[in-house]
């Protein structure tokens, strides 16, 4: 079974945290103002958007590869909906736009097989189990 490992550290000086996983880093914060946040990078609920939208990014790409499309452009928008206190993400919608070089290319097929491969979507569709322990 693959596994994955990001880390986090706090950033001297900020409230921010760095994170990384092996040469990549992305920087995590509140907005400015909320909580001592300075608006230094993206916060939470951003960051489901992104793995979710990003995900789908790369599926659509190894599909295409998988069905032989050669992709000219993806544009994914992703809207995360939340409710409650605590604030729970109750739903995400993606609106995907994908053209191809190949004038006969099946998009519709494109999509319903990235839709049903996206580890992210369907993780969270699934109720991944989240496990918290000290250390």
């Amino acid at each position: 079974m693959p596994t994955m490992t990001v880390e986090l550290r706090s950033i001297p000086d900020t409230q921010a945290a760095v994170g990384w996983a092996g040469d990549h880093t992305i920087v995590v914060d509140r907005p400015e103002g909320k909580a001592g946040g300075m608006g230094l990078g993206f916060n939470g609920g951003q960051l489901l958007g992104l793995a979710i939208g990003g995900c789908m990014c790369n599926d659509l790409h190894y599909v295409a590869h998988e069905m032989g499309i050669r992709l000219a452009s993806i544009r994914v928008a992703v809207e995360v909906s939340f409710e409650g206190a605590p604030l729970l993400a109750t739903g995400a919608v993606m609106k995907v736009d994908v053209t191809s070089l190949d004038t006969n290319a099946d998009i519709a097929g494109l999509l319903k097989r990235a839709k049903e491969t996206s580890t992210v979507a369907n993780s969270i569709a699934r109720g991944v189990p989240v496990e918290m322990v000290q250390g």
